[in-house]
C-alpha cells in the first residue's frame, strides 16, 4: 500500500480573513498549567508564551514532558490555563463561555493528532464530514448535506483517497488515516492548523509525504502550529520555538 502524497495535490481555498499585520492570530502570555496526579501536583507550563502571526508555520520543539502538547491544547481551546492568557485575534479564549469556545474550536481551528482520532464506526467520508455536521440542525442539514458531502469528497480526492470513501479507519494504512485526519481538519476552512506530532506514528517515508501535504497547505496561506521533538521536522517550519521545562527557552 503506497502512502506517498499524490503529485496532483492541490491546496484548499477559503481560509478565514487574515489578521492585520500588526496583530498576531494567536498569542499566549505567561501561561501556567498544573495537573494533579493522585496526591502529586505536576507543573507542566510555568509561564510559557508564544506569538503566531497569520500565514506563519511555527514549530514548537521540545523533549517529552516539556509541555509542548499542553501549550498546543491551550492554543486550541482544548484546555484552559491556570494563569496567563491565550488570545485569538486579541480576545482571551480562556474567558469564552462553553458554547462560544465550541464555535472557536469548530470554525477557526483544525486539529491533527499523532494517533488520528478517527471514529472507527464511521467511514472515511463520514469522518471527514464530521466537523461540518456539528451543531447543524435537521433542516439545515437537509439543505446543506450535498454541499457538505461535496466539500469532503473534494478534499479526499485531492489527498488521493477517492477510492477509500466507504472504507472504515481499520481498513486503512497509517498514512491514509493521517490524510483523512488532515482532510477532516480542513473541512471548515480553519484559519489555524494545530498539529501534535502528526508524523510520530508513521515511518519516515510516509511521514515526509504528510509533511509535504502540510507544507502545501501552508503555501496556500494556512497558519500552522506544529509540535514535534524532531529537529529535522521542526526545520520545515518558518520559525522554531524551543520549550524547555515548561518555559520558552
Amino acid at each position: 500500500m503506497n502512502d506517498a502524497a499524490p503529485s496532483h495535490l492541490h491546496a484548499t481555498s477559503g481560509h478565514h480573513a487574515p489578521a492585520t499585520p500588526a496583530s498576531p492570530v494567536l498569542l499566549a502570555r505567561d501561561v501556567q498549567r498544573t495537573y494533579r496526579m493522585g496526591r502529586v501536583t505536576v507543573p507542566v507550563l510555568k509561564g510559557a508564551g508564544i506569538e503566531v502571526r497569520h500565514g506563519e508555520w511555527v514549530a514548537i520543539l521540545g523533549s517529552s514532558g516539556s509541555g509542548k502538547s499542553t501549550l498546543l491544547h491551550l492554543l486550541g481551546g482544548l484546555d484552559r490555563p491556570d494563569a496567563g492568557t491565550v488570545e485569538f485575534r486579541g480576545e482571551d479564549i480562556s474567558r469564552f463561555a462553553p458554547r462560544r469556545l465550541d464555535r472557536y474550536r469548530n470554525a477557526h481551528v483544525g486539529f491533527v493528532f499523532q494517533f488520528y482520532h478517527l471514529l472507527p464506526e464511521l467511514n472515511v467520508l463520514e469522518n471527514t464530514m464530521l466537523p461540518a455536521t456539528i451543531g447543524v440542525g435537521r433542516w439545515e442539514w437537509l439543505r446543506r448535506r450535498e454541499e457538505i458531502r461535496e466539500r469532503a469528497r473534494g478534499l479526499l480526492e485531492r489527498f488521493g483517497l477517492a477510492h477509500r470513501f466507504r472504507h472504515r479507519p481499520a481498513e486503512l494504512s497509517g498514512g491514509e488515516r493521517q490524510r483523512v485526519a488532515i482532510a477532516r481538519a480542513l473541512m471548515r476552512n480553519p484559519e489555524v492548523l494545530l498539529a501534535d506530532e502528526p508524523t510520530g506514528n508513521l515511518d519516515a517515508k510516509t511521514g515526509e509525504s504528510i509533511l509535504d501535504m502540510i507544507a502545501e497547505q501552508h503555501r496556500a496561506g494556512l497558519t500552522i502550529v506544529m509540535v514535534t521533538h524532531d529537529q529535522w521536522i521542526a526545520s520545515r517550519a518558518d520559525r522554531v520555538v524551543h520549550l524547555v521545562d515548561g518555559r520558552v527557552a
